[in-house]
Protein backbone atom coordinates (compact mmCIF):
# COMPACT_ATOMS: atom_id res chain seq x y z
CA UNK A 1 0.00 0.00 0.00
CA UNK A 2 1.53 3.33 -1.01
CA UNK A 3 0.77 6.81 0.62
CA UNK A 4 -0.42 8.48 -2.13
CA UNK A 5 -3.19 6.08 -1.96
CA UNK A 6 -4.15 6.51 0.79
CA UNK A 7 -4.02 10.40 -0.09
CA UNK A 8 -6.18 9.55 -3.26
CA UNK A 9 -8.64 7.88 -0.87
CA UNK A 10 -8.59 10.43 1.77
CA UNK A 11 -9.21 13.13 -0.88
CA UNK A 12 -11.89 11.09 -2.60
CA UNK A 13 -14.17 11.07 1.07
CA UNK A 14 -13.11 14.93 1.33
CA UNK A 15 -14.95 15.86 -2.08
CA UNK A 16 -18.54 13.44 -1.02
CA UNK A 17 -17.07 10.40 -3.01
CA UNK A 18 -16.95 12.64 -6.85
CA UNK A 19 -13.61 11.51 -8.01
CA UNK A 20 -13.62 13.69 -10.49
CA UNK A 21 -13.12 16.71 -8.06
CA UNK A 22 -10.63 15.09 -6.07
CA UNK A 23 -8.28 14.13 -9.32
CA UNK A 24 -8.75 18.17 -9.68
CA UNK A 25 -7.93 18.45 -6.17
CA UNK A 26 -5.01 16.27 -6.55
CA UNK A 27 -3.93 17.62 -9.93
CA UNK A 28 -4.28 13.85 -11.25
CA UNK A 29 -6.71 12.54 -13.86
CA UNK A 30 -10.10 11.16 -13.06
CA UNK A 31 -8.61 6.92 -14.23
CA UNK A 32 -5.90 7.68 -12.20
CA UNK A 33 -7.66 8.26 -9.07
CA UNK A 34 -10.57 5.06 -9.68
CA UNK A 35 -7.36 2.96 -10.69
CA UNK A 36 -6.01 3.68 -7.05
CA UNK A 37 -8.54 3.02 -5.26
CA UNK A 38 -9.24 -0.06 -7.41
CA UNK A 39 -5.75 -1.21 -6.13
CA UNK A 40 -5.86 -0.58 -2.45
CA UNK A 41 -9.17 -2.56 -2.58
CA UNK A 42 -7.71 -5.40 -4.23
CA UNK A 43 -4.63 -5.50 -2.03
CA UNK A 44 -6.90 -5.39 1.07
CA UNK A 45 -9.44 -7.68 -0.37
CA UNK A 46 -12.80 -6.25 0.30
CA UNK A 47 -14.44 -2.89 -0.92
CA UNK A 48 -14.07 0.46 0.67
CA UNK A 49 -17.17 1.82 -0.87
CA UNK A 50 -20.64 0.85 -1.75
CA UNK A 51 -21.29 1.55 -5.31
CA UNK A 52 -23.79 2.02 -8.22
CA UNK A 53 -22.01 1.00 -11.28
CA UNK A 54 -19.15 3.39 -11.71
CA UNK A 55 -20.38 5.96 -9.38
CA UNK A 56 -19.64 6.00 -5.65
CA UNK A 57 -22.72 6.02 -3.17
CA UNK A 58 -21.28 5.86 -0.02
CA UNK A 59 -18.97 3.70 2.93
CA UNK A 60 -19.14 -0.15 3.42
CA UNK A 61 -18.34 -0.59 7.13
CA UNK A 62 -14.70 -1.47 7.01
CA UNK A 63 -14.65 1.00 4.41
CA UNK A 64 -15.34 3.55 7.07
CA UNK A 65 -12.95 2.16 9.36
CA UNK A 66 -10.12 2.09 6.77
CA UNK A 67 -11.24 5.84 5.90
CA UNK A 68 -10.54 7.13 9.62
CA UNK A 69 -7.15 5.33 9.64
CA UNK A 70 -6.44 6.99 6.43
CA UNK A 71 -7.62 10.38 7.83
CA UNK A 72 -5.08 9.81 10.96
CA UNK A 73 -2.51 9.08 8.68
CA UNK A 74 -2.43 12.43 7.10
CA UNK A 75 -3.14 14.16 9.69
CA UNK A 76 -0.12 12.79 11.26
CA UNK A 77 2.07 13.47 8.05
CA UNK A 78 1.12 16.98 7.87
CA UNK A 79 2.09 17.32 11.89
CA UNK A 80 5.49 15.59 10.59
CA UNK A 81 5.94 18.18 8.35
CA UNK A 82 5.32 21.21 11.09
CA UNK A 83 7.82 19.33 12.77
CA UNK A 84 10.35 19.19 10.22
CA UNK A 85 9.05 23.25 9.28
CA UNK A 86 9.60 24.67 13.27
CA UNK A 87 13.07 23.49 13.79
CA UNK A 88 14.21 24.29 10.08
CA UNK A 89 12.55 27.87 9.68
CA UNK A 90 10.69 28.87 12.24
CA UNK A 91 9.72 31.90 10.91
CA UNK A 92 7.95 31.33 7.90
CA UNK A 93 4.63 29.35 7.31
CA UNK A 94 1.03 28.76 6.94
CA UNK A 95 -1.64 29.84 9.48
CA UNK A 96 -5.79 29.45 8.47
CA UNK A 97 -8.06 30.93 11.07
CA UNK A 98 -11.69 29.48 10.81
CA UNK A 99 -14.28 31.95 12.35
CA UNK A 100 -17.72 33.29 12.77
CA UNK A 101 -18.21 36.81 10.90
CA UNK A 102 -19.27 38.54 13.85
CA UNK A 103 -15.62 37.55 15.58
CA UNK A 104 -13.55 38.59 12.37
CA UNK A 105 -15.04 41.86 11.87
CA UNK A 106 -15.01 43.26 15.61
CA UNK A 107 -12.57 40.73 17.87
CA UNK A 108 -10.22 39.85 15.33
CA UNK A 109 -8.47 42.67 13.41
CA UNK A 110 -6.57 43.83 16.83
CA UNK A 111 -5.13 40.50 17.32
CA UNK A 112 -4.80 39.97 13.49
CA UNK A 113 -2.56 43.23 13.07
CA UNK A 114 -0.65 42.39 15.70
CA UNK A 115 0.26 38.79 14.91
CA UNK A 116 1.51 40.02 10.99
CA UNK A 117 3.59 42.61 12.68
CA UNK A 118 5.00 39.82 15.40
CA UNK A 119 5.36 37.24 12.25
CA UNK A 120 6.07 39.06 8.84
CA UNK A 121 6.60 36.00 7.05
CA UNK A 122 3.79 33.70 7.75
CA UNK A 123 0.99 33.64 5.86
CA UNK A 124 -2.67 34.50 7.37
CA UNK A 125 -5.75 32.88 5.70
CA UNK A 126 -9.70 33.54 7.73
CA UNK A 127 -12.26 31.49 6.62
CA UNK A 128 -15.93 32.87 7.58
CA UNK A 129 -18.34 30.47 8.54
CA UNK A 130 -21.16 29.26 11.19
CA UNK A 131 -19.93 27.71 14.39
CA UNK A 132 -20.42 23.86 12.94
CA UNK A 133 -18.39 25.40 10.06
CA UNK A 134 -15.81 26.61 11.91
CA UNK A 135 -15.47 23.30 13.97
CA UNK A 136 -15.66 21.06 10.60
CA UNK A 137 -12.87 22.91 9.11
CA UNK A 138 -10.61 22.06 12.45
CA UNK A 139 -11.61 18.59 12.73
CA UNK A 140 -11.20 18.27 8.87
CA UNK A 141 -7.51 20.11 8.84
CA UNK A 142 -8.88 22.64 6.67
CA UNK A 143 -8.28 25.61 9.17
CA UNK A 144 -5.44 25.30 12.22
CA UNK A 145 -7.69 27.25 14.85
CA UNK A 146 -11.50 27.87 14.85
CA UNK A 147 -12.82 30.90 16.98
CA UNK A 148 -16.86 30.37 17.55
CA UNK A 149 -19.35 30.44 20.59
CA UNK A 150 -20.19 27.82 22.38
CA UNK A 151 -21.50 25.09 20.09
CA UNK A 152 -17.57 24.70 18.90
CA UNK A 153 -17.00 23.41 22.29
CA UNK A 154 -18.97 20.30 22.01
CA UNK A 155 -16.75 18.48 18.91
CA UNK A 156 -14.75 15.77 20.76
CA UNK A 157 -11.70 16.20 18.87
CA UNK A 158 -11.18 19.78 19.29
CA UNK A 159 -9.72 21.31 22.55
CA UNK A 160 -11.38 24.48 23.34
CA UNK A 161 -10.26 27.41 25.03
CA UNK A 162 -12.74 29.61 26.40
CA UNK A 163 -11.32 33.16 25.03
CA UNK A 164 -14.00 35.90 26.61
CA UNK A 165 -17.55 36.40 27.45
CA UNK A 166 -20.06 39.14 25.46
CA UNK A 167 -23.62 39.73 25.53
CA UNK A 168 -25.95 41.21 23.28
CA UNK A 169 -28.11 44.98 22.78
CA UNK A 170 -30.99 45.75 20.81
CA UNK A 171 -30.61 48.52 18.25
CA UNK A 172 -33.26 51.23 16.85
CA UNK A 173 -33.85 54.39 15.66
CA UNK A 174 -33.79 57.23 17.68
CA UNK A 175 -37.39 57.87 17.82
CA UNK A 176 -38.62 54.25 18.41
CA UNK A 177 -40.79 53.36 21.09
CA UNK A 178 -38.73 51.10 22.94
CA UNK A 179 -36.62 53.90 24.10
CA UNK A 180 -39.46 54.97 26.56
CA UNK A 181 -41.46 53.43 28.84
CA UNK A 182 -38.88 52.09 30.98
CA UNK A 183 -36.48 48.76 30.95
CA UNK A 184 -36.80 46.65 28.39
CA UNK A 185 -38.34 42.94 28.37
CA UNK A 186 -38.65 39.83 26.42
CA UNK A 187 -42.64 40.75 26.10
CA UNK A 188 -41.90 44.14 24.85
CA UNK A 189 -39.29 42.72 22.43
CA UNK A 190 -41.78 39.98 21.16
CA UNK A 191 -44.49 43.15 19.94
CA UNK A 192 -41.79 44.28 17.46
CA UNK A 193 -40.60 42.30 14.23
CA UNK A 194 -36.94 41.09 15.11
CA UNK A 195 -34.20 41.20 12.95
CA UNK A 196 -31.05 38.91 14.14
CA UNK A 197 -28.32 36.98 13.45
CA UNK A 198 -29.06 33.35 11.30
CA UNK A 199 -29.53 31.10 14.37
CA UNK A 200 -27.00 29.28 13.18
CA UNK A 201 -24.39 32.02 13.99
CA UNK A 202 -23.54 34.07 17.02
CA UNK A 203 -24.98 32.47 19.99
CA UNK A 204 -28.30 31.89 18.63
CA UNK A 205 -29.45 29.21 20.20
CA UNK A 206 -28.78 30.52 23.87
CA UNK A 207 -31.47 33.01 22.08
CA UNK A 208 -34.07 31.23 20.98
CA UNK A 209 -34.15 29.21 24.30
CA UNK A 210 -34.12 32.29 26.07
CA UNK A 211 -37.51 32.84 24.37
CA UNK A 212 -38.69 29.39 24.14
CA UNK A 213 -38.13 29.24 28.22
CA UNK A 214 -40.59 32.31 28.66
CA UNK A 215 -42.93 30.75 26.57
CA UNK A 216 -42.77 33.40 23.85
CA UNK A 217 -42.56 33.52 20.77
CA UNK A 218 -40.04 36.19 19.00
CA UNK A 219 -41.37 37.50 14.93
CA UNK A 220 -38.34 37.24 13.47
CA UNK A 221 -38.86 38.58 10.48
CA UNK A 222 -34.70 38.72 9.09
CA UNK A 223 -31.97 37.01 9.64
CA UNK A 224 -28.29 37.71 8.80
CA UNK A 225 -24.67 36.68 9.57
CA UNK A 226 -23.59 40.05 9.08
CA UNK A 227 -24.16 42.77 11.77
CA UNK A 228 -23.48 45.21 9.78
CA UNK A 229 -26.78 43.84 7.03
CA UNK A 230 -28.72 43.93 10.70
CA UNK A 231 -27.87 47.72 11.16
CA UNK A 232 -28.81 49.18 7.61
CA UNK A 233 -32.12 47.01 7.99
CA UNK A 234 -32.77 48.34 11.09
CA UNK A 235 -32.01 51.86 9.76
CA UNK A 236 -34.42 51.45 6.77
CA UNK A 237 -37.34 50.73 9.57
CA UNK A 238 -37.98 47.49 8.95
CA UNK A 239 -37.84 45.87 12.35
CA UNK A 240 -35.94 45.99 15.82
CA UNK A 241 -32.19 45.08 16.15
CA UNK A 242 -30.38 42.08 18.24
CA UNK A 243 -27.26 41.96 17.69
CA UNK A 244 -23.61 41.18 19.68
CA UNK A 245 -22.88 43.87 22.03
CA UNK A 246 -19.45 44.23 20.45
CA UNK A 247 -20.61 44.98 17.06
CA UNK A 248 -22.39 48.64 17.70
CA UNK A 249 -20.17 50.96 17.67
CA UNK A 250 -21.09 54.31 19.43
CA UNK A 251 -18.57 56.21 16.73
CA UNK A 252 -19.98 55.02 13.67
CA UNK A 253 -23.64 54.37 14.70
CA UNK A 254 -25.18 57.87 15.77
CA UNK A 255 -28.01 57.01 13.83
CA UNK A 256 -29.13 53.81 15.87
CA UNK A 257 -29.78 53.97 19.90
CA UNK A 258 -28.64 51.23 21.66
CA UNK A 259 -30.25 49.25 24.71
CA UNK A 260 -28.52 46.61 26.61
CA UNK A 261 -29.83 43.14 27.50
CA UNK A 262 -27.62 42.07 29.84
CA UNK A 263 -30.54 41.53 32.21
CA UNK A 264 -32.38 39.55 29.22
CA UNK A 265 -30.19 36.74 28.10
CA UNK A 266 -27.09 35.35 29.75
CA UNK A 267 -23.50 35.70 28.46
CA UNK A 268 -21.94 33.54 25.58
CA UNK A 269 -18.58 32.43 25.35
CA UNK A 270 -16.63 32.89 22.46
CA UNK A 271 -13.95 29.70 22.35
CA UNK A 272 -10.51 29.05 20.23
CA UNK A 273 -10.52 25.04 18.99
CA UNK A 274 -7.20 23.35 18.07
CA UNK A 275 -7.48 19.44 17.63
CA UNK A 276 -5.96 17.55 20.51
CA UNK A 277 -4.08 15.56 18.03
CA UNK A 278 -2.48 18.39 15.98
CA UNK A 279 1.21 20.17 16.37
CA UNK A 280 1.29 23.58 17.07
CA UNK A 281 3.64 25.68 14.89
CA UNK A 282 5.01 28.54 17.34
CA UNK A 283 3.42 31.06 15.63
CA UNK A 284 0.07 29.35 16.68
CA UNK A 285 0.83 29.50 20.06
CA UNK A 286 2.02 33.10 19.42
CA UNK A 287 -1.66 33.92 17.88
CA UNK A 288 -3.56 31.85 20.47
CA UNK A 289 -2.18 33.90 23.35
CA UNK A 290 -2.79 37.79 21.58
CA UNK A 291 -6.44 36.17 21.30
CA UNK A 292 -6.72 34.94 24.55
CA UNK A 293 -3.94 36.36 26.76
CA UNK A 294 -4.64 33.72 29.79
CA UNK A 295 -3.45 30.78 27.31
CA UNK A 296 0.08 31.68 27.19
CA UNK A 297 2.32 28.27 25.95
CA UNK A 298 2.67 25.92 29.12
CA UNK A 299 -0.97 26.87 29.48
CA UNK A 300 -2.35 25.26 25.77
CA UNK A 301 0.39 22.36 26.46
CA UNK A 302 -1.11 21.55 30.03
CA UNK A 303 -5.16 21.95 28.74
CA UNK A 304 -3.90 19.54 25.69
CA UNK A 305 -2.22 16.87 27.92
CA UNK A 306 -5.33 16.99 30.34
CA UNK A 307 -7.57 16.50 26.96
CA UNK A 308 -5.47 14.03 25.64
Amino acid sequence: MKLHQLRYLHEVVKQGLNITSAADALYTSQPGVSKQIQLIEEELGLQIFKRNGKRLTGLTVPGQQIVMLADKVMRDIENIKRVGEEFSDVETGTLTIATTHTQARYKLPAAVKAFMTNYPRVKLNIHQGNPSQVAEQVESGEADIGIATESISERESLLCLPCYHWNRCVVVPHDHPLLQGGPLTLEKLVNYPLITYDFAFTGGTLVSKTFSDAGLTPNVVLTAIDADVIKTYVTLGLGVGLLANMAYDADRDTHLAKIDVDHLFADSTTYLGVRKDAFLRGYMYGFIELIAPHFNRAAVNQALKIAD
